[in-house]
């Protein structure tokens, strides 16, 4: 039986520390302390470390109790994404745990359709949103500094921004994409973007450029092809454009679905992957591990990214008077066959 200690002077606690106390997760301490159903030892357990920590739930977050929806809404470009999918998935698994259900918006990726989302929230049909936007203008950020209820951003902030964020570190991606490619004697190195006006685009075109000067690349224009949106057509487009006027021996894609777009225009030049050209995209989503050949893939960490973000919303419901986090997930490359002649090179 796991035995309790009480609590020192010291920092106020918080639904982390109950958690860490009573070993269960910070969603098990929100259902016991929301009145939601739970197990007599799972109450048991969390009561027990309240009780020694002299926890106290924070005022403004018992005023809300009563007025509660239990709806949480999130938010994407496109809902039809794999990232986003599997974004969907990890979310709804944690909030449904907390006894939340999940509400789904698709923006189009456009600031103007998130700021009127974030305003609208005003409209008390959820209790809480995390949004992933591809851009964030000074008047999206405006909105949702102001937002009505707690908000969590997957994506980019400036670390001053008093908002709970989660972020990827697409820039050490694509350096890892391009160092791969580089090791395997790959000398021309292509890049096909998706926007680069949005955040993910900006940095991992950035990442990019810089990756080549590490290896001892130069950066060459004709290598670099813009699709204008992450989707395989714009993928398929943009290969057909960069190989009209050079001939590289590999590729990154900035997402998966613009790496496979790709693979489809280079088989239509009679074009072989990886021995004609290696390929290596982002995201490592599902879509990456049914293409064939099998993409090589920069994991971003997005069930990660999501379940943090779900947890951020989850304290912050919990403990709305918790200073605001920003946390990154470190990326990492998942070697298949559309970068290597063997997977075990």
């Amino acid at each position: 039986m796991k035995t309790f200690t009480r609590r020192k002077a010291g920092p106020r606690p918080t639904v982390v520390t109950v958690a860490r106390q009573a070993g269960v997760s910070i969603a098990s301490v929100s259902r016991v302390l929301n009145g939601l159903p739970a197990s007599p030892e799972m109450e048991r357990r969390v009561r027990a470390a309240t009780a020694a920590l002299a926890y106290v739930p924070d005022a403004r977050g018992r005023s809300l109790k009563g007025g509660r929806t239990m709806q949480l809404g999130f938010a994407v470009g496109d809902i039809a994404n794999p990232v986003y999918v599997e974004m969907m998935r990890s979310i709804d698994e944690l909030t449904t745990a907390a006894g939340f259900r999940l509400v789904l918006h698709s923006t189009g990726s456009d600031p103007d359709t998130e700021i009127d989302l974030v305003r609208g929230l005003g409209r008390n049909y959820v209790d809480g949103l995390i949004l992933s936007p591809l851009r964030i203008t000074p008047e999206l950020l405006r909105s949702l500094r102001a937002a009505p209820v707690p908000v969590v951003v997957i994506g980019s902030l400036a670390d001053a921004e008093p908002l709970d964020a989660v972020r990827a570190d697409s820039r050490r991606g694509a350096a890892l994409a391009v160092e791969h490619l580089a090791r395997a004697g790959r000398r021309s190195i292509g890049f096909l973007n998706g926007d680069p006006r949005t955040v993910p685009g900006t940095a991992r075109q950035e990442g990019y450029a810089a990756a080549l000067a590490m290896v001892g690349l130069t950066y060459d224009e004709r290598l670099v092809a813009i699709g204008g949106g992450f989707t395989y057509a714009a993928g398929h487009a943009a290969a057909g454009r960069l190989f009209a006027r050079a001939r590289p021996d590999a590729l990154f894609c900035a997402d998966d679905l613009i790496a496979v777009g790709a693979m489809r225009a280079l088989a239509d030049l009679h074009l072989r992957v990886p021995q004609d050209v290696a390929v290596v995209g982002m995201d490592d989503t599902e879509l990456a591990r049914m293409s064939t050949p099998a993409l090589s893939s920069v994991s971003l960490g997005s069930t990660e990214r999501a379940r943090i973000a779900a947890r951020l919303l989850l304290e912050r419901l919990a403990e709305p008077g918790l200073a605001p986090r920003h946390l990154t997930v470190a990326p990492h490359l998942v070697i298949r066959e559309s970068s290597v002649t063997s997977v075990a090179a």
